[in-house]
């Protein structure tokens, strides 16, 4: 005889069905990770007034203590599977932290060495005739705009026409051998692309040569291969479905490369290029082989030394001069405005990918 089942009623909130004598899973309070870190962060700022313990003892301490009790915790409250879960997050949170720690330490060194320097004379005027205090990286940044602009022109439509033969043309061998020598193009060294541009160069100016147009070259070796990569992702992530539907109505291939694949993945090259542009500008190796640097503006790319933003902060770290106080600042300057330019740049491209990301209905 079968036995009757017994049906929900759905009138009944959430969780009513469960049996009365059933006990719910007990869970340690929300903010209990939080609060037992907290609680162990002032214990050690006090032990390291007392006792005058170093920074990194003291860290490691809170680390190691304070994923023991929320372990112990979880486990006596929760269970060991919770446990567990618990302790990968302190981990992986850990590891988080851990991570940040140079990046904090690099940009507070930045701007604290860095911000002295930053007025408007260092802006507006070069270092032409200057061996002391004063002068600026007017020059410098204006040879990095020249070199970076130049670059582009020249990098981001070979990477793009690459791109769009690689994903909507290209098939056998001659894709597996592009895509090859774009894998090897990425992992240059700078240096190597500097050397080549030297040599290319050497060939018709004779030795010796120095300008701002081998500079771009030499960057250009280095970029084209991230415009590729980043180009052909984008592309790939495009739907089919537009493509078929392009096709459906009669249009030609090019045609709907250029007037629907395009449009549609606009946001994703423009981010793309934008964070190209952001690797290669503080490239200095290159162009400290076949650009050089100078102490007045030269906005010429063919005639002759060009500065730029790395070389000017290296050589004012390397050759300071007398006091060697001034050129050490204008070095941290520079480096603290090559990474302000370099910030702009990533956050162009989060907006590039936020206006012109294709809009979707509900």
């Amino acid at each position: 005889m079968s036995r009757p089942t017994r049906t929900p009623d759905l009138g009944q909130p959430a969780g009513a069905s469960l049996a009365a004598g059933q006990p719910r899973a007990r869970r340690l309070p929300r903010r209990t990770a939080t609060g037992v870190f907290a609680v162990l962060t002032v214990l050690a700022v006090l032990l390291g007034l007392t006792t005058g313990l170093g920074v990194v003892p003291l860290v490691l301490l809170v680390a190691v203590v304070g994923t023991l009790v929320v372990v112990l915790l979880s486990r006596a409250v929760e269970g060991a599977r919770k446990a567990t879960d618990r302790f990968v997050t302190c981990l992986v949170v850990g590891a988080f932290a851990l991570a940040m720690v140079p990046l904090v330490s690099l940009v507070w060194t930045v701007v604290s060495s860095g911000l002295p320097r930053l007025d408007a004379e260092f802006f507006h005027s070069s270092m032409l005739g200057i061996l002391g205090p004063g002068g600026g990286v007017y020059h410098a940044i204006m040879g990095t705009l020249v070199i970076t602009g130049i670059t582009t022109l020249m990098s981001v439509p070979i990477g793009l026409l690459t791109a769009v033969y690689l994903v909507e043309y290209g098939h056998g061998r001659l894709k597996r051998a592009i895509t090859f020598l774009v894998d090897v193009m990425t992992g240059i060294p700078s240096i190597v692309a500097g050397l080549f541009a030297y040599a290319l160069f050497v060939i018709f100016f004779g030795e010796g040569v120095r300008m701002g147009f081998g500079g771009a070259v030499a960057l250009s070796v280095l970029m084209v291969p991230v415009v590729v990569r980043s180009a052909e992702e984008v592309l790939k992530l495009v739907p089919n479905e537009l493509r078929e539907a392009s096709y459906a109505l009669g249009v030609p291939k090019w045609r709907t490369i250029v007037k629907v694949v395009l449009p549609t993945a606009v946001a994703g090259l423009g981010t793309g290029i934008t964070l190209a542009i952001a690797r290669v500008i503080g490239e200095t190796a290159p162009l400290l082989v076949i650009a050089g640097t100078t102490t007045a503006t030269n906005l010429d790319p063919f005639d002759g030394r060009m500065a730029t933003l790395p070389v000017f902060a290296y050589y004012q770290l390397t050759q300071p001069g007398v006091p060697p106080e001034d050129g050490i600042n204008r070095a941290w300057t520079a480096a603290l405005v090559l990474i302000a330019i370099v910030l702009v740049l990533n956050l162009v491209a989060r907006l590039i990918g936020r206006v012109f990301a294709p809009k979707t209905g509900r």
